[in-house]
């Protein structure tokens, strides 16, 4: 009997703790027994979880953002002084949302340090344009205040001096992919750094979706991945991002935001928001990766503005790709895994409920035959290069086994 009673006991006190960690918070809910006697009932149970476990949590508070032990709250002054007084030739980009300057802080205290000394930092400065522009700072600090990744770009910190707003990151040397892909005069980037970028955002990405508490990135586009001193590629500015649905909801239902060329068909009509919007952003900028083309592009003529109406009828033509591949290459990659990419940015960004999650599409990438673990230059294809009468794993008819049966790439077995 004893016994009995202990585990009645747990068993209560495990439901309880649920209870509170479920519905706190929660308008609606006041009394602990209503939680209770529902576990007599399944049909209760099924209704109480229906009206109240499944209702969101509350958003936490700007107090409890700004609080983030992970982050160090700059006085105005502190930047002022790291960046020069925010001097023009410490200017290193220019946004939607502000401006970005490259300044120094002490690596050890975090205070301003001397130019060309210590740590070298990048000072995001928001336009002063009212609440949306606070909300979109605020929804910055909140995520990367409380997420952390390899393939994130790195938040130190942050100022909220009256009407001034700014944001401080890690510095990435490389700049955006945006700028290597289509800034006039930039070297042309080789088939596996697009390949190892492409890895990095795709791992950036799957990293938000599968978190405990998902996280939609909403505005994913080659002006927001960054790339360090080794072109390992992180996202930033996450001012749009979205808490994802939870319970048996499908989708979040919010104001229509972020790129157009990027954003999702499905959203832009309905403002249901998923994750598999941010699938269909990662098929475009794969696109691009493909053909050095950016996703709108107002300087073409016809259906070639827009990057994927282009693209769509050679995507799944192995014979036709060649048309649309980035002439910046010179023929420079191996054609079996190009056409492998441009089935899976097919795939990105067909209709919504046929495209595949971000961890399926990060394993196909892993997989590509001609990559190597670090996502460096494929040393297959180099020895390749220097001897061309050398039989290719990527050639036609000649498929590699270990890879092709590989269960990530199922969609891609027409390859």
């Amino acid at each position: 009997m004893g016994n009995c009673c202990a585990v009645v006991l747990t068993n209560n006190r495990e439901n309880s703790f649920t209870y509170q960690q479920k519905t706190s918070g929660i308008a609606g809910v006041s009394d602990r027994n209503m939680y209770l006697s529902a576990l007599s009932s399944p049909k209760l149970l099924a209704n109480f979880e229906e009206e109240v476990i499944r209702t969101p949590p509350p958003p936490r508070s700007e107090g409890d953002i700004l609080s983030s032990p992970h982050l160090k709250a700059f006085t105005l002054n502190d930047l002022k002084n790291a960046t020069r007084s925010f001097r023009p030739d410490n200017l290193i980009g220019e946004g939607g949302f502000g401006d970005v300057y490259k300044g120094w802080i002490d690596e050890q205290t975090l205070g301003a340090a001397s130019s060309g000394q210590g740590m070298v930092v990048a000072v995001k400065k928001l336009k002063p344009e009212g609440f949306q522009g606070h909300q979109e700072w605020l929804s910055e600090v909140n995520y990367l205040g409380q997420l952390h990744h390899p393939n994130l770009v790195k938040l130190i910190g942050y100022c909220l001096d009256g009407e001034n707003r700014l944001l401080v990151y890690e510095y990435m040397p490389k700049g955006s992919l945006e700028n290597h892909l289509f800034r006039r005069g930039a070297q042309p980037l080789s088939w596996a750094l697009r390949i190892k970028v492409a890895i990095g955002a795709a791992r950036g990405l799957s990293f938000l979706h599968d978190s405990e508490q998902q996280v939609i990135y909403r505005d994913f586009k080659a002006s927001n991945i960054l790339l360090d001193s080794e072109f390992n590629a992180k996202l930033s500015d996450f001012g749009l991002a979205k808490a994802g649905p939870t319970g048996d909801r499908s989708h979040v239902s919010t104001r229509v935001l972020g790129t157009q060329g990027y954003a999702a068909p499905e959203y832009i009509a309905t403002g249901r928001l998923t994750a598999r919007c941010d699938v269909y952003s990662f098929g475009v900028v794969l696109l691009e990766l493909l053909t050095g083309r950016r996703a709108l592009d107002k300087t073409k003529v016809g259906l070639e503005q827009n990057l994927v109406d282009w693209t769509k009828p050679y995507l799944g033509d192995r014979r036709k790709l060649f048309r649309i591949m980035d002439t910046e290459l010179e023929g420079q990659y191996p054609q079996r895994e190009a056409f492998m990419v441009a089935l899976l940015a097919f795939h990105c960004i067909s209709e919504a409920k046929l495209r595949p999650p971000m961890s399926e599409v990060l394993a196909t990438l892993e997989e590509l035959p001609v990559i190597t673990k670090q996502g460096t230059s494929p040393s297959r294809f180099l020895s390749q290069q220097q001897n061309p009468t050398a039989r290719s794993p990527l050639r036609d008819n000649e498929p590699s086994p270990t890879h092709m049966n590989s269960p990530h790439l199922k969609f891609l077995s027409g390859c």
